[in-house]
């Protein structure tokens, strides 16, 4: 089995890179959306925060306002950090779940769409990694409109994270999106070869299809090596 990770910058298109997997037909592990069922109410990621940022984080229904808990996180790096150790236990087990339950059914090559692939220490686990890549003028520019925000809290949310030029050397394969729509598709494609490439024999061995195979040789052996004694 072949885990790809895929990460990138706020506002640089990795939403856009891992819909066009998905539209491709590969099975995507995204990491916003099992942070999002941790932090349901009642949960045990709500209580986590709840008990740390107090009700004030909180909708009338008793869900968490994210928008107004980001606000809180990315203009103070202790209450980010804090918040990070909080979900961290809860983010890892939903991914182990969702990858677990995708190599079940025995999918060979899964996409594990993380923000902060490289903060989590989860590029440990993905081969190759694939990092969407712009250049800080367009990220900013992005993010202010996407966000209506101002220049200097998108900057303040683009420094909280870790720098994208970084992320970029710490990739196997860069996807560079400073272009058009158009012009990020037929970078997509360039790089479909590469993750589509025939699995090693680690990668075998590590999906449903290569646990059978050694199981059923080891059950062969066993049974082969009992017939042998039989026989003397």
């Amino acid at each position: 089995m072949r885990i790809i990770g895929l990460t990138g910058g706020i506002a640089t298109g990795k939403s856009t890179v891992s819909n066009l997997f998905k539209a491709n037909g590969f099975p995507v592990v995204d990491a916003d959306v099992v942070a999002r069922d941790v932090l349901k109410k009642g949960s045990g990621g709500w209580r986590k925060v709840v008990a740390a940022f107090g009700d004030d984080i909180l909708l009338e229904n008793g869900e968490v306002d994210r928008p107004k808990l980001g606000q809180i996180v990315f203009g103070d790096p202790s209450k980010r950090q804090l918040l990070n150790r909080l979900l961290a236990p809860y983010i890892s087990y939903g991914i182990f779940w969702e990858v677990l339950k995708l190599w079940l059914k025995g999918c060979r090559i899964i996409i594990l769409d993380v923000p902060l692939l490289f903060e989590a220490k989860m590029d440990r686990w993905t081969t190759p990694i694939i990092v969407v890549w712009i250049d800080p003028e367009t990220q900013l520019k992005r993010l202010m409109g996407r966000d209506r925000t101002s220049a200097q809290d998108a900057q303040n949310r683009i420094n909280a994270q870790m720098p994208l030029d970084l992320k970029r050397s710490k990739a196997d394969i860069v996807i560079n999106n400073n272009g058009s729509l158009e012009e990020l598709n037929e970078n997509f494609k360039k790089i479909l070869d590469q993750v589509t490439k025939p699995l090693t024999w680690t990668e075998f061995l590590v999906s449903r299809q290569g646990a059978m195979v050694v199981i059923i040789s080891i059950v062969s052996g066993v049974l082969g090596c009992k017939k042998l004694i039989t026989r003397l």
